[in-house]
């Protein structure tokens, strides 16, 4: 099993920037693929990106492609999520995914960590 903490979040202007990091613990890190949902007050949970065990490829949901980046780092079992131009639909916690499933889950491997609060003002 994988343990997933975040941090980064916070209270932004929109258009503003943050950046989210999740360290892993567990398994080996280099191991399984990496992503990021997120969940606004009564909605369902939704994927935005996600990223391969090296790094190498990536893909992103279309609400978010072009403003959010993914990366790893593997030697220091950590993800990010580089978030810019933000927008007050953008306001929700924010998870991280070992062994994304998409759209809406985790693989049978897969864990969750306890989310982080963004929120984008206007």
């Amino acid at each position: 099993q994988v343990q997933l903490v975040e941090s980064g979040g916070g209270l932004v202007q929109a258009g503003g920037s943050l950046r989210l990091t999740c360290i892993a613990s567990g398994r080996t890190f280099g191991t399984y693929a990496m992503g990021w949902f997120r969940q606004a007050p009564g909605k369902e949970r939704e994927f935005l990106a996600h990223i391969s065990l090296s790094g190498s490829n990536t893909y992103y949901a279309d609400s978010v492609r072009g403003r959010f980046t993914i990366s790893r780092d593997n030697a220091k079992n950590t993800v990010y999520l580089q978030m810019n131009s933000l927008k007050p639909e953008d306001t929700a916690v924010y998870y991280c995914a070992a062994d994304p499933d998409p759209p809406r889950g985790v693989g049978p491997l897969g864990s969750w960590g306890q989310g982080t609060q963004v929120t984008v003002s206007s």
